[in-house]
């Protein structure tokens, strides 16, 4: 009785070993490089002096000069590594599934530059700017999120609201109705216009953001072929089909070439 125990013990932990590498490797991994090699974009300029709280903007460092805030919307290395492009699996839509976006405010600039959202899900943005050498600005320095849905030339406010101190916060819920053609959400602040940000409508989890370099990894991609968009809403798009296994890592490397239209596939 005790062999016919031990045995059977044995086969259900051989059992449990052959079984655990199958759940581990469920889905594969996306992993290379969106590359910029089309004409050079330069920083957008903004003379300080025309909006309000220079001398507390100033503390960004992405400027020239004493006057001159920079967006440096397209970024890009020695290597044409585009930084912020956002690559995303498409045509995977999974019932229920969230994705907030969470953005600050943070020395006169909305951070992340580039995001991914839920079409009708929420949208969240906080002021963490005050200004201690400012008696008007001391409890917090006026930023005013607005956001458009835009499609091309086309573009409609989805909500437009003021966070004057530290710490306000909104948390709006969404809808764009140009999303289902191809849109995606831009902010700007309407107190200090170059504080800007892009983020794409996404349905599932399947998404990165490229690093300085470009690089971008994402895990857990079923199975099978995908088709990858990598979207930069400045420098353009490029998608590619990809074919995932079951525990691999499969090489996707994007060359955007030049500025196009999105159509949101």
């Amino acid at each position: 009785m005790r062999n016919r125990r031990s045995l059977t013990l044995s086969v259900f932990l051989g059992g449990l070993l052959v079984a655990m590498p199958l759940v581990a490797q469920a889905g594969g991994t996306i992993k290379g490089k969106v590359m910029y090699s089309g004409k050079p974009i330069a920083a957008k300029e903004f003379a300080f002096s025309k909006f309000p709280n220079p001398a507390f903007c100033k503390q960004n460092p992405s400027q020239k000069g004493d006057d001159t805030r920079l967006l440096k919307e397209v970024e890009v290395d020695a290597n044409k590594g585009l930084k912020n492009a956002i690559v995303a699996v498409r045509g995977i839509k999974v019932k229920g599934f969230k994705s907030t976006p969470e953005v600050m405010a943070k020395l006169c600039e909305f951070l992340p530059f580039t995001g991914v959202l839920v079409n009708k899900g929420n949208f969240i943005v906080e002021n963490g700017d005050a200004d201690a050498n400012d008696p008007k600005s001391k409890e917090g320095v006026l930023h005013n999120p607005h956001s458009f849905d835009v499609l091309g030339a086309k573009s409609s406010t989805l909500f437009n609201i003021g966070l004057a101190k530290k710490g306000d916060k909104l948390d709006k819920k969404i809808k764009m109705r140009m999303a289902r053609k191809g849109s995606v959400l831009r902010l700007q602040c309407d107190q200090h216009e170059f504080m800007q940000a892009w983020f794409l409508p996404v349905t599932n989890g399947h998404f990165g953001r490229s690093g300085g370099d470009g690089s971008f990894e994402i895990k857990d991609v079923p199975a099978g072929k995908h088709k990858v968009l990598a979207w930069h809403p400045v420098a353009g798009n490029v998608t590619m089909e990809v074919e995932v296994k079951d525990g691999a890592t499969v090489e996707a490397n994007f060359d955007i070439k030049k500025k196009n239209k999105f159509k949101g596939k």
